[in-house]
């Protein structure tokens, strides 16, 4: 039996996304209030005579299982560092709706940094594993963390926040996937459009809405609703028209609030605790707008070692 690490990492939503101008280098300030919520995947690592990727779960074949997967990533990232070879075999276990908004493939990042940690003994600091993750992506850092946090800069920068309470929450994923880069460009034109402008001497400042922090904080379902903001919301309904159907089933079938998740296409429906979850769940199934549904709560852990499995000789 080889020794192995399986690391459980969480998908999240984004409750508030408010988005700045876009920079010279392309990228956008953020005010990216983070919410992990209870949907998984599971990364484990194995030695390996070189580093290889497979993925098992519901739309596996979507997940690529080249250099260019995030969970290689960070593996080849941590190996470099402490000048050692990333000879393992990392298999993802997929939960997380794929290309959905929900931060799942940096998950997997997040996941299999923690997981060849612990496996090869590296000893890496909370702050190094941190700065890793930037570079791999700016939600990998929460994928880390997890429960709750503000994200600044490109949503990298962390502030850790209060949760009160549980949140509950449906997600209804969509068929196919949007590019993150692509929604944030039509974000820019249908700012341009408007005759507002794009940059950033065009867009105020993003700040997190105190409202909704508060919200947060006192756990209160209803203060949160009323706060939760997307500024990529138009634009990936503009992308993807048919979201717009889904956002109103969900609102029709009495959730609090509804709102694309991230970039999209997944949409999230907050609503006030498991029965009316349900509820929520089954009128979307029956509503013919979306691929599949899943009822889940928050806040959520981030990153952790669920199992860790020594070879017979102690290894």
């Amino acid at each position: 039996m080889s020794p192995s690490v399986t690391v459980r990492v969480p998908a999240k939503v984004n409750v508030q996304l408010a988005v700045g101008g876009v920079r010279p280098d392309g990228f956008h300030d953020l005010a990216n209030v983070f919410l992990a919520v209870g949907l998984y995947d599971e990364v484990t690592v194995t030695p390996a005579e070189e580093l290889r990727i497979t993925c098992s779960g519901p739309d596996a074949g979507q997940v690529p299982l080249d250099a260019s997967n995030l969970a290689a990533r960070a593996a080849l990232a941590l190996a470099a560092r402490h000048g050692r070879a990333a000879d393992v075999h990392i298999h993802i276990d997929k939960d997380i709706p794929v290309a959905g908004g929900m931060a799942g493939g940096s998950a997997d990042g997040a996941g299999a940094l923690l997981a060849c940690d612990a496996l090869w003994g590296t000893g890496a600091s909370r702050e190094e594993l941190l700065d890793i993750c930037a570079e791999l992506g700016s939600d990998v850092p929460f994928s880390l963390v997890g429960v709750a946090a503000l994200g600044r800069g490109r949503g990298e920068i962390l502030t850790p926040l209060a949760v009160g309470g549980t949140f509950h929450w449906v997600f209804a994923v969509a068929d196919g996937g949007l590019s993150t880069p692509a929604v944030y460009a039509e974000c820019d034109r249908l700012r341009e459009v408007s005759g507002g402008g794009s940059g950033v001497a065009d867009v105020p400042e993003p700040e997190p809405s105190p409202a909704l922090l508060d919200a947060l904080r006192t756990g209160d379902a209803t203060a949160l609703a009323a706060a939760v903001t997307n500024d990529l919301q138009a634009a990936a309904v503009s992308l993807r028209p048919s979201l717009a159907a889904t956002l109103a089933a969900g609102t029709g079938a009495g959730a609090l609030a509804a709102l694309v998740s991230g970039s999209g296409p997944t949409t999230a429906f907050l609503v006030r605790d498991e029965a009316e979850g349900e509820k929520v769940a089954d009128a979307l199934r029956s509503s013919g707008t979306c691929r599949s549904v899943r009822v889940t709560s928050g806040a959520a852990p981030g990153a952790t070692v669920i199992r860790a499995e020594s070879s017979p000789s102690g290894v």
